[in-house]
């Protein structure tokens, strides 16, 4: 695994200024409507061209909002219709966890970019689906880890890259909150996959894996439950173990049981470092303990990596978070479920 993390690449120096990238919206939730279509507005080379729904009346907000034509309204149904507009370059799947695969694949036969929100779906072969139907369309398949964009997270890599403070020998990530709603999408193991892990434990594994520069090569998991009604179908919370070749280990926690719960931390030889609040839309702080400063510039993380994947097609550059990533995140997780049904440490190749 590349053990970098970067900003948007430039666009090719000394081309005119290429016409932005049209965005379709797949899932009109509240990630599209409160954090991606806002920051569509505020992208350097994209533009939001399309929506997908299957809620008719949230379209005449949306048309009112961005002016949006009736030609580029599309439902579940009529989705492979995107073959027909030239204005959709690429599709942004925000769709509930175990449709991810459904979406990206008509996608990908209406001959668009993908990308697609995290955790890439929630069983591996799904996943090789979706690289496959990419693959087939000549198209790229993106998979949301907005955090690799994010300069505080850039910087702990840089950080822990370049050894400023030893050799990082341990690694401590958590992050959680008090779910509401017992009915949400969410709690149910046929859209979800699986509880806090799928939804905001990955930020964890993604920040290990950054830190250590390297996929995990064994995994240990133990998961409680406090309330087995709400709980039913899901863990409520799960801690968990990551071991990497290079000797590092990181303890993680995740839940849906208390807010507040947003740290990553790497111990190393000489000293710590490390972000709280870690992984929220905007607000992230860092901190050394050698009172150094661990400062970066505040930026909309989506508009940032949605910039940042248009680059990529405009140039023809391969994107730094394919979905051979999200596949190996999505093993790693159901190595952790594996674990915590059989309580053994399940070794990953």
């Amino acid at each position: 695994m590349a053990a970098t993390g970067a900003l948007p690449r430039d666009l090719i120096v000394g081309r005119a200024q290429p016409k932005p990238l049209g965005f379709a919206l797949v899932g009109l939730g509240s990630l599209s409507t409160n954090q991606i279509a806002p920051a569509l507005r505020k992208t350097k080379h994209c533009r939001l061209a399309a929506i997908v729904t299957g809620t008719p009346s949230k379209v005449p907000q949306w048309k009112a909002r961005y002016g949006i034509p009736d030609r580029a309204v599309y439902d579940y149904a009529t989705m492979g219709r995107l073959a027909e507009n030239p204005d959709v370059d690429v599709v942004y799947i925000v769709t509930p966890n175990a449709l991810h695969a459904r979406d990206t694949i008509k996608a990908a036969r209406a001959g668009k970019h993908v990308l697609c929100e995290k955790p890439m779906e929630v069983t591996t072969e799904r996943c090789r689906q979706m690289i496959a139907a990419c693959k087939a369309a000549n198209r790229q398949l993106a998979i949301g880890y907005r955090c690799r964009f994010e300069p505080h997270h850039v910087e702990m890599l840089r950080i822990a890259k370049e050894k400023e403070l030893g050799e990082v020998r341990l690694i401590e990530s958590g992050f959680g909150f008090a779910i509401g709603d017992p009915t949400q999408w969410r709690l149910k193991h046929a859209l979800a996959g699986g509880g806090p892990l799928m939804d905001v434990g990955i930020y964890s594994i993604q920040s290990a894996e950054m830190i250590a520069g390297q996929y995990p090569v064994a995994v240990s998991g133990m998961t409680t439950k406090t309330d087995p009604v709400k709980f039913k179908e899901v863990e409520e919370s799960m801690t968990y173990e990551l071991k990497f070749a290079n000797g590092i280990s990181a303890s993680c926690t995740t839940t849906y049981k208390v807010n507040g719960f947003n740290r990553t931390t790497a111990y190393a030889d000489r000293g710590t470092f490390g972000l709280t609040p870690a992984f929220n839309y905007d607000g992230i702080k860092g901190w050394r303990s050698d009172r150094k400063p661990l400062d970066a510039p505040e930026i909309d993380q989506f508009a940032t990596e949605m910039d940042d994947f248009a680059s990529c097609i405009i140039n023809n550059k391969p994107t730094s978070v394919p979905g051979e990533m999200g596949l190996r995140d999505v093993r790693t997780m159901m190595a952790l479920y594996e674990s915590a049904r059989t309580g053994r440490v399940v070794k990953l190749g």
